[in-house]
């Protein structure tokens, strides 16, 4: 049986990373320093010799794609980050006001996507990268990659709430017979 490895690279930082606001569907740029960031992945990613590129359509994704050095990624829409509905722009800290018990994995997003949703849309990226090579990269986002780190390991959506994932990190996923998580959020 061939190894397939997945390796998953948040985007470097925006405007709205660094204040804490959920953002799903606002196409941001990176911050001076988000490029920086995005940058200090090529060296990491230069010798891995990649079958597929994916990355997220919006352009905070692909920046950092190009960036790492991966002008031409694939865009899919698999990695969209979450939609988040009404809470489009607004901190957890704000959310957490209006419904104290709030969590992406376990409730969704009223006017956006559920956690079945967000699960299932992550199952689907996994299917798509097994079909693509034996060694895959994809840029995209905190929320969307956390739930692809929890479906990889065939665990509930809500264990996508315990995995930490900061802007401009890599994390690889491998499959050799057994569904391992072999780096997680590295700098």
């Amino acid at each position: 049986m061939a190894v397939l490895e997945i390796y998953i690279a948040r985007h470097g930082e925006t405007e709205w990373s660094v204040s804490g606001r959920h953002t799903g569907s606002t196409d941001l740029p990176l911050t001076a320093r988000g490029e920086e960031k995005a940058v200090s992945l090529r060296p990491r990613l230069t010798h891995v010799q990649f079958d597929t590129v994916f990355s997220s359509p919006m352009q905070r994704a692909r920046r950092t794609a190009e960036l790492a050095g991966f002008p031409d990624p694939r865009v899919t829409p698999l990695l969209q980050e979450v939609d988040y509905g009404e809470y489009e722009g607004l901190t957890s800290i704000q959310i957490h006001e209006a419904n104290p018990s709030w969590e992406v994995y376990s409730d969704g997003s009223p006017g956006g996507e559920t956690p079945d949703q967000i699960y299932e849309r992550a199952l689907q990226f996994i299917a798509l990268a097994a079909t693509s090579g034996s060694r895959v990269l994809a840029f995209a986002h905190g929320h969307i990659l956390r739930a692809v780190g929890a479906a990889w390991i065939h665990a509930d959506v809500k264990v996508a709430g315990g995995l930490m994932l900061d802007v401009a990190t890599l994390s690889v996923l491998q499959d050799d017979g057994h569904r391992l998580i072999t780096l997680w959020n590295a700098p």
